[in-house]
């Protein structure tokens, strides 16, 4: 890519910067130091180490960011709920210790705030139903903490929502998931389908009252995962009124690295390792399979497909970035960590795209999802009270 559009694609990001869906760096700080900012301090350079540090997110042209305070499925219950508020607090640490570089956000004018400051929009995003430990209660402690998104599942179903990655056992949602999408749009919660099921996206679509996003997902047309987004959910978007976010896993990218990550994960099992392990020994592990097994590298231009077929799918106005960095082993060539977005936008603006356009797909989607998400639930919250249902009523164990 020459140097000319990749200027250009910085002058851009200068205006519009990305605001990018979905960032593991909570968990990878966890498992690599205990959320010791001191071990590893993002005002340094961590590059070998993390995909993502202040100076790097800032040559990336990141202008707001969605840290996912995930946890893993493995956690149920209170466990989960606890670990994900350990993962709050680690967000709420890291921003209050870099408030010259970060600032936090709740909504829409935060993050136009931030950006007219020069610093980086900190929203946070939940990625798994099993982080409110099917309670309505802890999903509105989430949102009074500042977590503005919920990924409905991880890679196991639970017990109200079929994930994409598991066997189905509620046809999508059961009625107390629909009754959390409800409660979700009365907060101004958005909803996000990224992990869940063609089944679990379609109800959700069919419940919703406010926008949904997709937080890091791929076009399935073009790679046929069940993580990525069939065609006829994309065009569902303008209806909707959501944004589809453009991840760079590479395995959701290129079918060649479908095919190859389905080997990696059978030998990271035969190590001991879990295959989203992103510890220190896990990542060896990987990077020794990798080495004796040369793996498929997709490329910015590969990215830049998807971004165009979802463009093409859904419309310029649902279309957005979401990176997973710090929660992927491996990455695209060019987006090797959070440095690398003005090489997808001078691809972008290489193939045609207008300022405008990019405009929408870097900030002014993203922006646009979370006011009126927020306007949603500003009428709601006229008409309608918390709701105290619980699972065992609505799913017939009362």
């Amino acid at each position: 890519m020459g140097d000319d559009l990749v200027g250009r694609a910085r002058d851009l990001l200068r205006g519009a910067p990305v605001v990018d869906g979905h960032n593991d760096l909570p968990w990878a700080m966890r498992s690599h130091v205990r959320y010791d900012l001191d071990a590893l301090d993002l005002a340094g350079d961590l590059s070998g180490v993390l995909h993502t540090d202040l100076d790097r997110l800032r040559a990336g042209g990141v202008g707001a960011q969605f840290w996912s305070v995930f946890v893993p499925s493995s956690l149920a219950g209170e466990r989960a709920v606890v670990a994900t508020l350990e993962q709050i607090d680690f967000v709420r640490g890291m921003i209050a210790r870099y408030p010259d570089r970060l600032w936090a956000a709740f909504g829409a004018a935060d993050m136009e705030v931030a950006r007219a400051q020069g610093k980086i929009a900190s929203l946070m995003g939940a990625e798994g139903g099993h982080s409110i430990g099917c309670s309505l209660g802890a999903l509105r402690g989430l949102y009074a903490l500042g977590v503005r998104y919920l990924t409905l599942t991880h890679n196991d179903n639970v017990p109200w929502a079929d994930s994409a990655t598991d066997t189905p056992k509620v046809n999508g949602l059961s009625r107390f998931g629909e009754e959390v999408v409800r409660e979700m749009n009365r907060l101004g919660m958005l909803v996000d389908l990224s992990h869940v099921a063609e089944t679990t996206m379609r109800a959700a679509l069919a419940v919703t009252r406010a926008p949904v996003i997709f937080s890091h997902s791929s076009a399935r047309a073009l790679c046929d995962h069940p993580r990525n987004i069939p065609d006829d959910v994309l065009k569902s978007l303008s209806a909707n009124g959501g944004v589809a976010m453009v991840t760079f896993v590479p395995q959701f990218v290129l079918p060649a690295a479908t095919r190859w990550v389905v080997d990696a994960d059978a030998n990271m099992r035969e190590h001991g390792f879990h295959p989203l392990d992103t510890g220190p020994a896990a990542i060896a592990c990987q990077r020794e399979f990798a080495a004796a097994h040369p793996r498929p590298v997709p490329t910015v231009a590969d990215v830049a497909d998807h971004v165009d077929h979802v463009r093409e799918a859904a419309g310029v106005d649902h279309v957005g970035l979401g990176g997973d960095f710090d929660g992927i082993a491996f990455a695209t060539a060019g987006l090797d960590d959070v440095s690398g977005y003005p090489n997808l936008i001078a691809e972008l603006l290489d193939r045609g795209w207008s300022t405008t356009d990019l405009g929408k797909l870097t900030w002014h989607n993203a922006v646009r999802v979370l006011r009126d998400a927020q306007d949603v639930a500003d009428e709601l919250r006229r008409t309608e009270t918390p709701s105290i249902a619980t699972i065992d009523q609505l799913d017939g164990n009362a």
